[in-house]
């Protein structure tokens, strides 16, 4: 897992004056888009977190390869990029190993920290991942169509916030990705452990979702499982489906 952060960003957004809030979101959306066709076009995935502060599963991307993001951070816009790399024996694990190393190097307002690339990597990632496709049960018929806007969106990303505390008790990263889907990259679970997460969420905020399970080598390859599996729930109407080598029935 890669944890990308900008460097100073907070004082550059009001330097020499406070910058207006319409130009801020476009940079960071620009950026974020930037680095997900980095990391996409290596088979990678990534979430936008904070925007100063983005999460990419990074499996099979040598670490050193992220010098090539930051030099087109530098080239195309105002602030520079710091990463930290990290292995562990689940996601959230790994990702915790890349805070605890990009933390290491000095703070994100720091004005001396630039460009910084801290690894912790204890072993190069060697099995595959996999990936949880999260999505809301008739998102538009229940919610899109039928209350005001501002409503829906908050009770789908009520459902997001409790499907990731959920998720990272079982060692998972979740990212809510827009409309009424959430991702995790996570450890491989049996089944039993979704149908409780689903449970728990339903009764938490109400909200019904269903899963589609995959691994891979790649967040890529686990992703595109992922997001089949899902389309046969919605067409057989179970609750959880993992494609054939998930192992979702352990």
């Amino acid at each position: 897992m890669s944890l990308v952060q900008l460097d100073d960003y907070g004082p550059w957004t009001v330097t020499p004056e406070p910058r207006p809030e319409p130009a801020l979101q476009a940079l960071q959306s620009r950026l974020y888009a930037d680095l997900a066709d980095f990391v996409g076009s290596r088979d990678g995935y990534v979430f936008p977190g904070r925007f100063d502060n983005m999460v990419a599963v990074t499996n099979r991307i040598a670490p050193s390869e992220h010098q090539r993001f930051q030099e087109l951070v530098r080239h195309q816009y105002p602030v520079t990029a710091s990463v930290g790399v990290g292995t562990g024996g689940t996601p959230a694990a790994a990702l915790g190993a890349a805070t605890e190393a990009l933390q290491s190097t000095g703070s994100a307002q720091d004005a001396d920290r630039t460009e910084r690339l801290a690894t912790a990597c204890e072993r190069e990632p060697t099995g595959p991942l996999s990936v949880a496709h999260f999505d809301v049960v008739d998102a538009t018929g229940q919610y899109t169509d039928s209350q005001h806007a501002f409503d829906a969106e908050r009770r789908i990303r009520r459902a997001a916030v409790e499907l990731a505390d959920q998720m990272r008790d079982h060692g998972a990263v979740t990212s809510f990705v827009g409309g009424d889907n959430a991702i995790s990259v996570c450890p491989r679970l049996p089944q039993r452990a979704y149908d409780d997460v689903l449970e728990g969420v339903r009764e938490a905020v109400g909200v019904e979702m269903r899963v589609g399970v995959g691994t891979g080598e790649t967040a890529q390859l686990a992703g595109r499982e992922a997001k089949h599996a899902l389309e046969t729930g919605r067409a057989t109407g179970e609750w959880v489906t993992a494609a054939a080598e998930a192992g979702g029935d352990d």
